[in-house]
């Protein structure tokens, strides 16, 4: 199967990896410019099961959350880039997510066992409210790095 999904091809390998007694991570982002904070983020959230998706924003979304002039890479380039760390299993390329309805809908269509954060993620109240709705746990895997963000390398400001 492939490694790069869009949303309505993931029940079918959830189904799979479920039979096989696989268990699921599940991390999310933008991944624009891949850094070290992602590297360790993914580094951290791969080590707390079997496989690891990331559910990637797509082109619109990461433009509608970071600004104008964003993504930098478009979606089938962060989507390749994150497979070829190694540490990916699977890239699922998200429709546009606007609502916290609409991210519990893709969560419980992929059924995470484990859902990765990042300390201080923005979010994370609601992917806990995710978690506990579809039986899955939340997991804060790592502590943002310091100086590290894909805005800031756009703008010079911790090189």
């Amino acid at each position: 199967m492939r490694k790069i999904l869009t949303l309505t091809k993931v029940p079918i390998l959830i189904k799979q990896l479920k039979t096989d007694t696989k268990t699921i991570v599940l991390a999310g982002g933008c991944f624009d410019i891949l850094h070290q904070g992602h590297i360790e983020y993914l580094k951290a959230a791969k080590k707390q099961a079997d496989i690891l998706m990331v559910g990637l924003e797509n082109d619109a979304n990461v433009t509608r959350l970071k600004g104008k002039g964003r993504p930098i890479n478009k979606e089938k380039i962060r989507a390749v880039n994150l497979i070829k760390t190694g540490l990916v299993n699977y890239v699922i390329i998200l429709p546009t997510l606007k609502t916290g309805a609409d991210y519990l809908k893709m969560v419980k269509i992929i059924q995470p066992d484990i859902i990765a954060v990042t300390r201080g993620d923005p979010q994370i109240a609601n992917k806990q409210k995710q978690a506990n709705i579809i039986g899955g746990k939340l997991k804060i895997v790592i502590d943002r790095l310091s100086g590290l963000s894909t805005t800031k390398i756009i703008n010079n400001t911790n090189l």
